[in-house]
C-alpha cells in the first residue's frame, strides 16, 4: 500500500502565535508523524502552488486579489475578525491548494493508493468570492474541480467532518451535478450554514447534503450518520474519487467547539471511508487537513489516518473517550429527517 503525504516547509510562514489557526498545529502533526516512525513510511511529495487558472477555476478574480494586494503590503491584514493574512500569504495557500491537487493526482495517476495533504491554512470556510473562517483558499475545492477537468473525471464526493459546516465548499459546488458535498457539523454554529434544507439547486439539487448536530454528540451519533446517511448517499452518486475534509475540532478535548468525538471515533470514520471507497471508488481518496486546536489531538488524529491509509492497525488515542459533558442523544429523528428530504 502506497500513501502519498504532500506538505511543505513553507506553510509555517503564514503564522500569527496568538491566533487559534497557527504554525504551531502543522508543526504538531509533522512532529508526531516522525515520533510514531511513520513518516518513512509515506510516499513524500512536495507540491507546486496552485496557478491563477487552478484557483479561479473555484474563485472570482476578486477573491484571488484581495491576496495579491496583501502580498505587496508589508503588514498583517485581518481581512475579517478571525481571518488574517500576511505578504507571505498568497504564496502559502497557493501551496496548500497545490498539495491538495498534487494528492489528487498521485491518486488519479496511480502513484499512489492513497493520500494525505498536510496543509495550512485551511480553506473549507472560503467561499467563491470571500476568505473567512481562517480560510483564504478553498483547497479541497480547487482539488475537487481539478480532478474533474485535468482527469476527466465525472463524479466527486466530498465529506467534511470538520466541526464547522463547510460553507465555502458548499457555496461553490451548491448547482454542480458532479460533486456530492455532505457535511457532518454542529449547528447551531460558526458559520451558521449547513441547514437540513440546503440541499444545492439548479442542475445541483439533491448533491448538497447536511446532517448539522447540537452539540455534544459523540462517537456513536457520527458513526449512525455515517452508516444511515453518508454510506447511501456515496453508494447512490457513484463517485469516481473521494475527498476528505478532515477537522479534528470535533474531538472533545478541542477547546473552541462543542462535540464529543474521541479520537477511537475518529479513527472509525477514517476507516470507514476508506472501506467504502473502495466499494465505490476502486480505493481512490484523499484526507485534507481543515481544522482542530487542540494540538494533541490532531496530531495522534493525523497519525491514526496515517496508519489507516497504510494499512495498519495501530491507534494512538492517550485522551480516551469524553468523560463529561457526552450524553446519549437522539439521532435517529435528525437521520430520519435527512433521509427523508434526500429520498435515502
Amino acid at each position: 500500500m502506497t500513501t502519498a503525504c504532500v506538505t511543505h516547509p513553507s506553510f509555517t510562514e503564514h503564522d500569527f502565535p496568538r491566533h487559534p489557526e497557527h504554525a504551531g498545529r502543522i508543526q504538531a502533526v509533522w512532529s508526531a508523524l516522525e515520533a510514531a516512525g511513520l513518516a518513512d513510511q509515506l510516499l513524500e511529495l512536495a507540491p507546486a502552488p496552485a496557478t491563477d487558472e487552478q484557483i479561479l477555476a473555484v474563485h472570482t478574480v476578486e477573491h484571488l486579489q484581495r491576496l495579491v494586494d496583501i502580498s505587496q503590503m508589508n503588514r498583517m491584514v485581518m481581512i475579517d475578525p478571525d481571518t488574517y493574512a500576511l505578504p507571505c500569504s498568497l504564496h502559502v495557500s497557493r501551496l496548500a491548494a497545490g498539495a491538495m491537487i498534487g494528492a489528487v493526482d498521485a491518486v488519479c495517476a496511480g502513484a499512489a493508493d492513497n493520500a494525505m495533504a498536510i496543509v495550512r491554512p485551511p480553506g473549507h470556510h472560503a467561499t467563491a468570492n470571500r476568505q473567512m473562517g481562517f480560510c483564504l483558499l478553498n483547497n479541497v475545492a480547487i482539488g475537487a474541480r481539478h480532478a474533474l477537468t485535468r482527469h476527466q473525471l465525472q463524479r466527486v464526493m466530498i465529506l467534511d467532518y470538520d466541526v464547522h459546516h463547510g460553507n465555502g465548499t458548499q457555496d461553490i459546488f451548491y448547482g454542480d451535478p458532479a460533486v456530492l458535498f455532505l457535511s457532518i457539523h454542529q449547528s447551531p454554529y460558526y458559520p451558521g450554514t449547513g441547514s437540513l434544507d440546503e440541499v444545492g439547486n439548479s442542475a445541483g439539487k439533491g448533491t448538497t447534503i447536511n446532517a448539522p448536530l447540537a452539540a455534544g454528540h459523540d462517537d456513536q451519533s457520527y458513526q449512525r450518520i455515517f452508516e444511515q446517511i453518508v454510506i447511501p448517499a456515496t453508494a447512490r452518486f457513484r463517485p469516481d474519487l473521494m475527498l476528505i475534509s478532515v477537522g479534528f475540532d470535533a474531538h472533545w478535548a478541542d477547546p473552541l467547539a462543542g462535540m464529543r468525538l474521541s479520537l477511537a471515533g475518529y479513527d472509525w470514520l477514517a476507516r470507514a471511508c476508506l472501506k467504502l471507497a473502495k466499494q465505490v471508488c476502486a480505493g481512490k481518496i484523499v484526507f485534507l487537513m481543515e481544522g482542530g486546536y487542540d494540538l494533541e489531538a490532531l496530531s495522534q488524529g493525523w497519525c491514526n489516518i496515517a496508519r489507516a491509509l497504510l494499512g495498519l492497525e495501530e491507534l494512538s488515542d492517550p485522551y480516551g473517550a469524553a468523560t463529561e459533558g457526552a450524553s446519549a442523544r437522539d439521532i435517529q429523528n435528525l437521520i430520519d429527517r435527512v433521509r427523508a428530504i434526500h429520498g435515502i
